[in-house]
């Protein structure tokens, strides 16, 4: 997927762009005279791992710049303190004019995909993957489960109408586990698979009695997701989620679950911190 011509990510560019510029850049067009040439670099100051490079050309190309955008690290890629991810090359006034909206997003990815990264390393070796949640940013969601993807970690659904999961308040409505399942079943179409949410024993094996076709182990300890899944026994795909730190994943992941759904992936990442610098100026011929 050309993740920078995403319907959804050129809406939302133009959403940043109009909220940052408004009725225009005040500080450089009275500092930076009109046919000044720029020459910029994005430069790292934090460690991490590239998401979003794509992102910044479509940044400028929303503002209708001729800047051109050289993208120095591959998506996916780690890099180190002072390494040059983006150089631009371009009117100077532009390369200021979107300089925050375009930083904004690359260092808010390439958090996410950082973070993923960690989480992707701790399970290495194991079976089982990680995967994100629907606690995204509003707005941002295709953009932080495409830097999870980056980082190397996987995607759940998308959204709501991108698959059936029954948690516990669909299980609280419906009159119980069983009752629940069997009204996705009847109404669901045979192409789209069933997981439910179950936080102990009875509900699971409620939940495999209603031919379940995924089960979420909710907020359990290391404990007993390893008896849920003994239980369980390899008759349906099995997710942990509730939780889940850095520190116990690889535990949790060891237990032979198939899936861990980890919410800190995209909801409390810390960007990454970037800078742009403009390097050179002169005046256009």
């Amino acid at each position: 997927m050309d993740i920078a011509h995403h319907t959804a990510v050129e809406a939302l560019i133009r959403a940043a762009l109009a909220e940052d510029i408004g009725r225009g850049d005040l500080t450089t067009r009275l500092t930076v005279a009109p046919g000044v040439a720029g020459r910029a670099e994005i430069v790292a100051k934090q460690a991490g791992v590239m998401a979003g490079g794509p992102i910044v050309g479509a940044v400028f190309a929303a503002l209708g710049s001729v800047a051109n955008i050289d993208l120095l690290v591959e998506e996916g890629a780690g890099f180190g303190v002072g390494t040059v991810l983006v150089r631009m090359d371009g009117p100077a006034a532009d390369l200021l004019a979107g300089e925050r909206v375009a930083l904004n997003f690359l260092q808010r990815l390439c958090g996410v995909a950082t973070s993923a990264r960690r989480y992707a390393d701790a399970v290495a070796g194991t079976g089982a993957r990680v995967v994100d949640t629907r606690k995204t940013t509003p707005g941002f969601r295709v953009l932080e489960k495409y830097a999870v993807r980056m980082g190397g970690c996987s995607n759940h659904r998308g959204g709501l109408d991108d698959g059936i999961l029954i948690k516990e308040n669909h299980i609280t409505a419906a009159g119980g586990v069983a009752a629940a399942l069997h009204a996705a079943r009847a109404g669901a179409p045979h192409t789209v698979k069933i997981e439910i949410e179950c936080t102990n024993m009875d509900e699971i094996d409620a939940a495999l009695g209603a031919a379940a076709d995924a089960i979420l182990l909710d907020n359990m300890t290391v404990e007993q997701i390893r008896a849920a899944v003994r239980h369980i026994a390899g008759r349906v795909a099995v997710e942990a989620s509730g939780g889940v730190t850095l520190d116990n994943v690889r535990a949790i992941a060891e237990c032979g679950v198939d899936l861990i759904s980890v919410g800190a992936l995209t909801h409390s990442v810390a960007a990454i911190d970037l800078s742009m610098n403009l390097v050179v100026g002169s005046s256009v011929a």
